[in-house]
């Protein structure tokens, strides 16, 4: 446990840490994992799609539909990580059916006949209230939820521990869920204009004329798909795509 832990220290990036997390869970009988994280919802709603950051190493025949056709929105374990926070076996479901919507029970359908059954759930702690986290570890194929249950019992502690610290980390890494990444310049001036600058400072302080800074920032609001460029230094900073320190 303390291996993994330094690794996932000591990782500068989402992409060191996804490998060494999903090798841990792995000794654990949790081959498949789903990790999401938004900070775009609202009361409403989980947000833009495609603001979401999602690891996993779930096939692309599960996660498409999964994803495309809202069966998300419907997962029964989906709804008790938004609404609660810790780990949560899912004989939880088997318990609760008798009162879930039909469209949750489609869900539940999908995911037997994908072959999800068992396995475990954990919501993490709210760093924002338009933020939410969560991640659902299956088990293997063919074991049942009793022996999962038994299982947790021994090393739900380190797990939860683990997935914690995990998530901590990558809560302080830069992700751009879409892959829409700002150039340095686009990067550099909205950093400027956090710091409270004007257009007409940046471009003496860039070396532009506040023409190019203008043009900058609105390409960066359109990465960013917003509409103001107080929100894209908003957005940029949750996503830590600015104010960064170069390894």
């Amino acid at each position: 446990m303390l291996d993994y832990m330094e690794a996932i220290m000591a990782a500068q990036s989402i992409e060191e840490i996804w490998p060494v997390h999903k090798k841990a869970m792995a000794g654990y009988g949790f081959n498949r994992l789903i990790y999401g994280m938004t900070r775009s919802r609202s009361r409403e709603n989980l947000g833009n799609r495609d603001d979401f950051l999602v690891l996993t190493n779930m096939p692309e025949s599960y996660m498409k539909p999964y994803f495309e056709e809202g069966l998300y929105l419907h997962a029964p374990m989906m709804q008790w990580v938004l609404h609660n926070t810790g780990a949560c076996s899912w004989s939880w479901m088997a318990e609760n059916e008798d009162n879930f919507t039909e469209r949750q029970k489609y869900v539940m359908q999908y995911n037997y006949d994908c072959g999800i059954r068992t396995g475990y759930s954990i919501g993490f702690n709210k760093i924002t209230q338009r933020s939410r986290a969560a991640i659902a570890m299956i088990a293997d194929i063919g074991v049942p939820q009793e022996d999962v249950d038994a299982m947790w019992a021994e090393h739900g502690r380190e797990i939860l521990a683990m997935n914690n610290n995990m998530h901590l980390k990558v809560m302080n890494l830069p992700y751009t869920a879409a892959h829409k990444n700002l150039t340095n310049r686009q990067r550099e001036a909205l950093e400027w204009v956090g710091e409270g600058k004007t257009t007409q400072d940046i471009g003496t302080i860039m070396g532009l004329t506040a023409a190019t800074i203008e043009k900058h920032l609105r390409l960066a609001r359109e990465v960013l798909d917003v509409e103001t460029t107080a929100q894209a230094v908003v957005k940029a900073s949750f996503q830590n795509q600015i104010f960064l320190i170069e390894a």
